[in-house]
């Protein structure tokens, strides 16, 4: 075969996915949020998900499937067809932190494609009112004056603000008790009942009590203040510069969808982030949209696995890997 005729069959082989990428989406688009309905992974999908089938002119379908911290609607887009008809917004937890945990069906490396990283949401370290701390520095001579006797609750064992909480420990040089919850209102609930004395959790959870003097403030977790929460300083400027603690969400599609396609999800979703009013809508829950390309959310990925590793190595974490 001349090398003509090589090039020829090249361009015919690769056709049917340029034509598939230039149309795309052709059809309606199945969007797994592995939580479900009325969480922050939720409402970030529904937003970013309704502005997207804008502008396609394709329903983008919300299919919640909740189950094992996000790891099941996770598993089902890694082997759902590598088309792009069916994506995920996963969180921190399944794509960086489980698979440290315990044994899951798939490998987020190779497993999955990612599209882009969505959104960050930062942790807020809070007290209960009865605990006589009102910054960092007293939080922690507090605990090294009591080793053992302070509680920090969270959401469930191996969830993020668990390993916050470890991490927290472990930069602090601190003893402070773990009690795990299953899912954040309990944890919620014993902290605003003085039941337990602090707890890491995603901002937009506990704002509403924080504003309404129901739970004291210390520090954020992200790079810059929120602006929702514009006097709490971040941990940063607290003094703990590798205290960083963030949950995010991002875009994931199967392992083996076409990177004609990948791409056209890619300028989608983030034309979608880009819209002022998604942008409002979600400053309001307290995220901050990001939208980076495929192969920085890949390494932002892989950093992020490595991390939390890490802190469940050092920590001595029980897992059931």
């Amino acid at each position: 075969m001349t090398i003509s005729r090589r090039l020829l069959l090249g361009l015919f082989l690769l056709l049917p996915s340029a034509v598939a990428a230039q149309n795309f989406p052709a059809k309606p688009i199945k969007l797994i949020v592995p939580f479900p309905a009325g969480g922050p992974n939720d409402i970030i999908a529904r937003v970013i998900g309704q502005r997207m089938s804008e502008l396609s002119g394709q329903p983008v379908l919300i299919d919640n499937r909740g189950g094992q911290g996000g790891v099941l609607g996770t598993d089902a887009v890694s082997k759902a067809p590598p088309d792009g008809y069916t994506i995920a917004i996963s969180s921190a937890g399944a794509l960086a932190i489980s698979p440290s945990m315990e044994k899951v069906a798939y490998d987020t490396q190779t497993d999955l494609t990612p599209v882009t990283l969505v959104a960050t949401v930062p942790e807020m370290l809070v007290v209960a009112t009865n605990v006589e701390a009102k910054n960092i520095g007293e939080l922690i001579a507090l605990a090294k004056a009591q080793p053992g006797k302070l509680n920090f609750a969270s959401s469930g064992p191996g969830s993020l603000p668990h390993l916050a909480g470890e991490l927290f420990k472990l930069t602090a040089g601190i003893d402070i008790v773990h009690v795990p919850y299953r899912g954040a209102a309990p944890a919620v609930n014993d902290l605003l009942g003085q039941q337990v004395q602090m707890t890491f959790l995603d901002l937009p959870v506990l704002l509403p009590q924080v504003k309404a003097g129901a739970l004291k403030p210390i520090a954020i977790g992200s790079a810059e203040r929120a602006p929702t929460a514009p006097d709490v300083p971040t941990l940063s400027e607290a003094g703990f510069p590798n205290l960083r603690v963030e949950n995010w969400y991002g875009m994931v599609a199967p392992k083996g969808t076409p990177k004609d396609i990948v791409t056209a999800l890619h300028a989608l979703a983030t034309k979608a982030m880009a819209d002022p009013a998604v942008k409002e809508k979600l400053a309001a829950q307290g995220a901050t949209l990001v939208g980076d390309a495929p192969e920085h959310f890949r390494s932002f990925i892989a950093d992020e696995t490595t991390k939390w590793a890490k802190v469940i190595k050092d920590a001595g974490v029980e897992t059931t890997k």
